[in-house]
């Protein structure tokens, strides 16, 4: 079940779900925005990126007021907001369809696990012709939260736990690899 404007409220109320910082105008009728954070990321250099050795090489950029993304650019973004959900609690990670109508694509793998808590890292790509130019503190994305029919067994304990800050991949780490 979405959880609509008047849930959202009362979990943060009750302290269930923080989001630090929070204005009342985030929280929408059936999601809650978040904000572009100032710290930025992307991957340089011309080597392949082999998941099983790491990332390689990583340029990190700090916005004072703006940042532009230039044509097929991907970029990676924090939000500003640090996010702790309960153990019953999923969030999907949503793009804004004013910025989508622009040709930015905004992804973090659409799924934020029940028990995570940190900032969220996006997945920026710039699809349009021209540069985007995207300013700090604006709403970049939404999350829409959904209450899971239980607790699972298992809450969310991954390599992401607690990030800050732009958090490049981290594919490395995967015990299948």
């Amino acid at each position: 079940m979405i959880l609509s404007d008047r849930s959202i409220k009362e979990l943060i109320e009750k302290g269930e779900l923080i989001v630090e910082p929070l204005s009342s105008s985030q929280v929408q009728c059936s999601s809650l925005d978040l904000r572009l954070g100032r710290e930025f990321a992307r991957y340089t250099g011309s080597e392949t990126i082999d998941v099983k050795r790491g990332i390689g090489s990583v340029e990190r950029l700090v916005a004072s007021d703006y940042i532009e993304i230039e044509p097929k650019e991907f970029l990676l973004a924090t939000t500003m907001e640090y996010i702790k959900l309960p153990s019953h609690i999923t969030a999907f990670v949503e793009g804004r369809s004013s910025l989508g109508r622009l040709g930015l694509f905004i992804e973090n793998a659409g799924w934020v696990d029940a028990g995570f808590e940190g900032q969220i890292t996006l997945e920026l790509y710039n699809a349009n012709n021209v540069p985007i130019r995207l300013y700090t503190g604006m709403r970049i994305c939404q999350l829409v939260f959904a209450r899971l029919d239980q607790v699972p067994e298992r809450v969310y304990s991954g390599k992401y736990k607690g990030q800050r800050g732009v958090t490049p991949s981290r594919i490395e780490m995967d015990s299948d690899l």
